[in-house]
């Protein structure tokens, strides 16, 4: 497994230096006696209740970036404090990120409230998922019936010879997906417009389109 060692301290105090200390070796030991690798080492001075923290995003990152599936923190709260806590674990789990922590010499156990808090929260955002997803098939149907054709917005299209690349509206992928529909529901939405399209292929076509975006 590869992952990321994140310590925090609260204050910029000269005695917070030696915990911060303090936790990366026994993070380190925590990691070898697991058999992880660690990738990165990220050390933060700031307060637990603030969410906007450079180490936090530096983390988020990383996990996005260079394939982490594992985080190893001193104990929940070096993550976060209130809120802040339970929305930065909410997103690492949401990530498949696999927790551990030196205070449960393993994987985080989360206390019940706080795995009651985490079930509600999922809940409620797969809810809104559903709720903002059905609004836009609700608008795309109504845009058709009212003559607009999704299929002249293709850009995708083969003309070098060869096995012909699938047509899909690629506009329509970018719209869904900056909507924060994930592929699964992008390619859904599509075949219900008569589009024969898996995920893997709206995800890949996605993909080129970004490439061509960042060049």
């Amino acid at each position: 497994m590869r992952a990321v060692i994140y310590c925090r301290v609260s204050t910029n105090k000269t005695e917070q230096e030696s915990s911060l200390k303090r936790q990366k070796e026994e993070l380190l030991q925590l990691a070898e006696k697991n058999n992880v690798t660690v990738v990165k080492v990220i050390e933060e001075k700031a307060s637990g209740y603030e969410l906007e923290r450079e180490g936090i995003f530096e983390l988020f990152e990383e996990i996005k970036q260079n394939n982490i599936n594992t985080v190893l923190v001193q104990d929940e709260t070096r993550l976060g404090r209130g809120s802040a806590r339970i929305a930065i674990i909410h997103y690492l789990l949401k990530e498949n990120i696999i927790l551990y922590t030196a205070a449960h010499q393993g994987e985080l156990q989360l206390s019940e409230a706080d795995s009651m808090v985490l079930e509600i929260v999922s809940v409620v955002e797969e809810y809104q998922r559903k709720i903002h997803n059905m609004k836009i098939k609700r608008g795309m149907k109504r845009a058709v019936e009212q003559g607009y054709q999704p299929q002249k917005n293709l850009h995708n299209q083969n003309k070098s010879g060869g096995k012909a690349k699938l047509e899909v509206p690629i506009a329509e992928i970018v719209r869904l997906r900056n909507n924060k529909l994930t592929f699964a529901e992008i390619a859904a939405t599509l075949r219900g417009f008569g589009y024969d399209v898996s995920k893997a292929t709206v995800h890949r076509r996605y993909q080129e389109y970004m490439d061509t975006k960042e060049e």
